[in-house]
């Protein structure tokens, strides 16, 4: 595993996320569309992907997850699926992951994280170290 010092993947990430968000929005324009993961959090390094967080109701995440797959996303199978949580990949070569995850339920988590770390630059500093402990691991 290598990581990136955000000045070298934040502002691309940036990008990319406004340009995927407004690719959701046209296809559903009643989800909520968040960018999360390390590249939505000043200074944290990253293996500079991408993730972005599409909170639904609970009763449309399975139409969602399949509106997604027509922008060429694939279900990730490796992975934790609930009937409240599915994690997609883009099918390209661009390093994006979509956690579809149903409003209110525990996996919202994913936006606890990043606030919690944008709103204390010293758990971001241990975030940081905990990563570069992991370099060159699978």
């Amino acid at each position: 595993m290598k990581f990136f010092n955000p000045e070298k993947y934040q502002a691309f990430n940036e990008k990319l996320f406004f340009r995927y968000q407004s690719k959701i929005k046209e296809v559903l324009p009643d989800v909520r569309v968040e960018h999360t993961g390390a590249s939505a959090i000043p200074t944290a390094i990253s293996k500079g992907d991408l993730d972005i967080f599409v909170g639904v109701e609970a009763f449309e995440l399975e139409r969602v997850v399949q509106l997604l797959v027509t922008l060429g996303f694939q279900e990730k199978f490796d992975t934790l699926r609930t009937p409240e949580l599915c994690m997609l990949e883009s099918s390209s070569t661009e390093d994006v992951a979509i956690q579809v995850v149903a409003n209110g339920s525990e996996f919202e988590c994913f936006l606890v994280f990043r606030n919690k770390l944008r709103s204390d630059m010293s758990l971001v500093q241990q975030y940081n170290e905990l990563k570069l402990s992991c370099e060159g691991l699978s």
